[in-house]
Parts: C-alpha cells; sequence; structure tokens
C-alpha cells in the first residue's frame, strides 16, 4: 500500500508579507494514521526539498498528539525534508494521493500542471484522491475523463467562507474554497466551523478544516 502525499511549496501570504505554507496537523495526523496502518508514504512537492510550515500551525494553541508526535520523530523530519519533486513522481507507483492543506496550496499546487495532471491520472484510475481543508482548492483546474470540471455533479466540501472569514484573510488568498468548488459544479457542503466534517464521494474524499484530516486519512485506508 503506498500513499503518495503531495505538499506545498509556497511560502508567502499574498502581499501581506507573512509566511504561510502547508499546516501541521493536516500534514501530521494523516502521515501517522498512514504510518501506523503499515503504509509506505512518500511525500512530494513542487519545487522537492523542505516544504514551508505555515508558522501559525506551529503555535502552542494547533498543537495535537500528532504534531507532538511529529516533532520528537526524526525519521519524519527528516522524510519531511526531503521531498522528492513532483515533476519525478509517477503516479502509476501509488494507490492512493493525499492533499495536507495551509493557505499555501491555494497559490501554487492549485495551478501546477504536474499536480494536475496527477490528480486526473489517479482518479480516472479509480485510486482514491483526498484533500483536507484548503487543499480541496487543488481541484479547481482538475478535469474528469470527460472534460468536466472534475468536481461538477461530486459531493464535496473545503475550508468554508466563514472560517476564511475568521481568520481574516477572505480578502487575502486568491480565491475562497468553497466558492472555487461552487463555481465548478461541485455540490458543495459543510459542518460547524472548526468540526469534524468530511464527505466522499467514489474515490473523491475531502475534508473541511483541520479537525477534519485525521478522518479523511482513515476514508482514505478504508477505501483501500
Amino acid at each position: 500500500m503506498k500513499i503518495l502525499m503531495v505538499l506545498t511549496s509556497h511560502d508567502q501570504l499574498g502581499a501581506t508579507g507573512k509566511k504561510t505554507g502547508f499546516w501541521l496537523e493536516e500534514f501530521a495526523a494523516p502521515y501517522y494514521v498512514f504510518k501506523d496502518s503499515g503504509a509506505e508514504i512518500t511525500l512530494a512537492s513542487p519545487r522537492g526539498g523542505q516544504p514551508p510550515l505555515d508558522p501559525k500551525s506551529d503555535e502552542k494553541d494547533s498543537q495535537t498528539a500528532a504534531t507532538e508526535r511529529f516533532k520528537s520523530d526524526g525519521e519524519a523530519q527528516a522524510a519531511l525534508a526531503q521531498t522528492v519533486k513532483l515533476s519525478e513522481i509517477s503516479p502509476s507507483d501509488y494507490d492512493a494521493l493525499f492533499y495536507p492543506g495551509g493557505h499555501g496550496p491555494l497559490w501554487d499546487l492549485a495551478e501546477d500542471k504536474n499536480s494536475i495532471a496527477l490528480i486526473e491520472t489517479m482518479y480516472a484510475q479509480g485510486k482514491p484522491v483526498s484533500a483536507v481543508c484548503h487543499a480541496p482548492g487543488v481541484l479547481r483546474h482538475a478535469k474528469s475523463p470527460d472534460g468536466s470540471p472534475l468536481v461538477q455533479g461530486k459531493s464535496v466540501t473545503g475550508f468554508s467562507n466563514s472560517e476564511e472569514s475568521t481568520v481574516g484573510l477572505a480578502d487575502v488568498v486568491p480565491f475562497l474554497v468553497e466558492d472555487e468548488l461552487q463555481k465548478n459544479g461541485g455540490k458543495y457542503s459543510k459542518g460547524g466551523d472548526w468540526q469534524s466534517y468530511i464527505v466522499r464521494d467514489g474515490n473523491l474524499i475531502t475534508g473541511q478544516n483541520p479537525a477534519s484530516s485525521e478522518a479523511v486519512a482513515r476514508v482514505v485506508l478504508a477505501q483501500l
């Protein structure tokens, strides 16, 4: 069982001068769900190497059992520091695809040709394609085999407009995940702000926010 986790390489939060990247909990929780199940995990990013960590996800009130475990896990830290370049990834080598969120993916992965091709190929092969929080934004340009938007007519979730407004970044991000999914014909739904909420439609699995990351990973494993 081989699972590919794709992280952002983007570290600038729009024109704010602040840093962004991937959200630690959304990487760590699924990573350990997969690892503890015996899966072989490959980490990739557009540029390869160490992906940028969103500094806010490293603050005290954002820590969980999974993030604490990661901070004392030298092997996991070494793997994260050596992500493979997306351009070197072959979709046929993997059984499932997972995207952690953070604001970074909205800038790079959502527009990355290698990422889009990876999503389209693995989805067409019937493999689980999953994303949590902001990461469902990476689906915005992906197409189904018939050429229609991948999310068209499918039940999906992702970071809600109300959650984006709460963190004060609705006017900073290049697009709002909820709006983009709906614009492409996705049947968007959400749970309470900051509460775990996931949606599965066939082999497409999405989670609303950081609290949903572990649950998404468990659904991926159930699919496999």
